[in-house]
């Protein structure tokens, strides 16, 4: 058998590059202008390498009991990280991925084909508000141009919207990324809050305190539940996160007021080599 070699090609946003695992006989890493996207493997799609994608994936874990088929909306597509977890965790749950960058979905699907969800090749906001109401039991954002979150995602006309696609059980899950003094992830909390009467954050303890720039993962829901499962699993991960929920996210917020979309901006730019790898 040959031996997977590189894979680059030029996409809508970049330069995206597969790269095989050395360790893992068909895992491959996908990286936009030399940023870690998506990590695979073809073999175990239960096996979800980077930190932040394991706490979305605990999300999906906790949003139903273990095996119950969801209706799932994935906004931002990568390699199909998460689609193929819930794929092999949930079996005949209907998926929809949105993703705004058709070349880059194109070559995913050429090397790394996946047939388990429905791909719309389609900005987030716009599909988030031609959706139908009350559609969607778990939406999941992880959407990054380049290495931001884009502008019509950060506002709480946005946050109305996911509200109003979440069904009264659905739980909203998005991975942000901020650092000290913290006014972008204070805004998206404070978005979230106008618009569902419960949300939490999950994040690694450095990056809570301030100590450097990382991931965090915005949770909200339309009815309080119980997240100690979610606080176990993350405090069992290979880098543990903290759950904060009801007063802890009421101080980290700390007046900060939502933003709508006059005033939305992008996420910052992280600090050189936050993200990168090699």
């Amino acid at each position: 058998m040959d031996e997977p070699v590189p894979v680059m090609r030029e996409v809508d946003s970049g330069t995206a590059k597969l790269m095989p695992d050395v360790d893992r006989e068909r895992a491959w890493l996908l990286t936009l202008d030399g940023a870690p996207q998506s990590y695979v493997d073809l073999d175990d799609p239960r096996h979800v390498e980077f930190e932040y994608a394991r706490r979305l994936a605990h999300v999906i874990d906790w949003a139903a009991p273990e095996g119950t088929a969801l209706d799932l909306v994935h906004l931002g597509g990568g390699a199909l990280t998460l689609p193929r977890y819930a794929a092999a965790t949930r079996p005949g749950s209907r998926q929809d991925v949105v993703e705004y960058d058709r070349a880059l979905i194109e070559l995913v699907q050429e090397r790394l084909p996946f047939s388990g969800a429905t791909v719309h090749v389609q900005d987030a906001r716009a599909w988030i508000e031609a959706a139908p109401g009350s559609s969607a039991d778990v939406i999941v954002a992880d959407v990054f141009g380049g290495s931001r979150v884009p502008a019509q995602l950060t506002s709480v006309e946005y946050a109305r919207q996911v509200a109003r696609v979440l069904r009264p059980t659905g739980i909203y899950a998005a991975n942000l990324a901020d650092g000290a003094p913290f006014g972008f992830l204070r805004s998206q909390l404070a978005n979230f809050t106008a618009a569902f009467p419960y949300v939490a954050l999950i994040a690694e303890p450095a990056v809570l305190r301030g100590r450097r720039f990382g991931n965090a993962v915005l949770l909200a829901a339309h009815t309080e539940r119980d997240l100690a499962p979610v606080a176990r699993w993350c405090a069992a991960d290979a880098f543990p996160a903290r759950v904060e929920q009801g007063a802890a996210v009421t101080r980290f917020i700390a007046g900060a007021r939502p933003v709508d979309d006059a005033a939305a901006a992008p996420s910052p730019q992280p600090p050189d080599g936050a993200f990168g790898i090699g």
